[in-house]
């Protein structure tokens, strides 16, 4: 038998931090799963909710329930949900709740949809999971195949971003430069990695994350604030310049500079939320002239995306595991909130 009230995070007002309280668990309507939760794993874009700064005031609006990157067990199911989605099932949730009608949706980018919500931002819906039990519409539930991990499978929303820059980019066979080693970047590595890239180089300026993306598979890491990373990219190249760029460091003089160390041909993509208007020197010289290709990323296909993640992580083809460093309850969110700030 279910509970009448369970434990959640709420932000009902635009200020700092959440209400840790008891809640009335939901019922599911017409097309809805009631999903009692697993595992959550931590955003970047999660720190800026709990802040309530600006970006947050572009992602999210109030009241809202956070937690977008999430694993849990079917519990119930309301009207009209097909029997794919059984009690019992593991589901995660394709956060970009897309509208089926516009432009987007009718040419297979509803990941981009015009009118999208999004789970655990307060948009479209006020759910979220950082609650015990939430809703999640059937239409944006993602059934598990395998039995990988509830810690891995809460994560498979990042890998899903990771996979589809990526996959745009295509680094088969060629050399990539993988720019921020937070979470998406790490992942990016070891995707490039399991894509048949020939030499993965990352750059960050934290010596612990630069450790990690060896783990996860990076060929050479470079510590920006210490060492020329052009200098080091033109050695390594036979100064041809890298044939793939990732950015995940959304630091815009970072992206400002990535172009002269491409190669004629290249191909870019940018992941990282970016903190300021881009400038490019020599644009001519090192765009232009260059016939590259610039992707930019949002989301992951559905369901593509999330079917090649998990396979990939099953498979052990990728190791997730070494993004994976914490494991805290809900109730002490204000640590980890402080340990995240401080940790980065």
């Amino acid at each position: 038998m279910l509970p009448s009230l369970m434990k959640a995070l709420v932000k009902e007002e635009e200020v700092s931090s959440y209400q840790y309280k008891d809640v009335a668990v939901p019922t599911p309507g017409r097309g809805d799963l009631l999903v009692k939760v697993k595992k959550v794993a931590l955003c970047g874009s999660d720190i800026n909710v709990y802040h309530w700064n600006e970006i947050a005031k572009v992602l999210a609006s109030v009241p809202l329930t956070p937690g977008h990157e999430m694993v849990g067990e079917i519990v119930a199911a309301g009207p009209d949900v097909p029997s794919d989605y059984a009690v019992g099932k593991r589901v995660c949730v394709e956060n970009h709740f897309f509208c089926g009608d516009c432009y987007q949706c009718k040419h297979d980018e509803r990941h981009i949809c015009q009118n999208l919500n999004q789970f655990g931002y307060g948009r479209g819906t006020v759910h979220g999971g950082c609650s015990e039990y939430t809703i999640i519409p059937a239409r944006y539930a993602y059934v598990l195949k395998t039995d990988i991990t509830n810690a891995q499978a809460s994560i498979l929303e990042p890998v899903g971003v990771a996979h589809q820059a990526l996959e745009e980019i295509d680094p088969s066979g060629d050399t990539i430069l993988i720019m921020g080693c937070g979470p998406i970047g790490l992942l990016a590595a070891g995707i490039a990695k399991s894509m048949g890239a020939t030499k993965v180089i990352a750059s960050d300026v934290v010596a612990k994350k630069l450790a990690v993306a060896e783990i996860m598979g990076a060929d050479i890491v470079v510590d920006s604030s210490k060492e020329d990373l052009k200098q080091i990219v033109m050695r390594e190249t036979n100064n041809d310049g890298v044939g793939c760029i990732v950015d995940a460091s959304g630091v815009p003089s970072a992206v400002n500079n990535c172009f002269s160390m491409l190669r004629k041909g290249g191909k870019v993509v940018l992941i990282g939320l970016l903190k300021g208007p881009l400038h490019v020197e020599n644009p001519l010289e090192n765009i232009v002239f260059k016939s590259i290709t610039l992707k930019t990323v949002h989301g992951r296909k559905i369901f593509h995306s999330w079917e090649e993640s998990e396979r990939l992580i099953y498979e052990r083809a990728l190791n997730v595991d070494p993004v994976i460093t914490h494991d805290f309850p809900m109730s002490q969110f204000e640590e980890v909130s402080v340990f995240v700030c401080v940790d980065n």
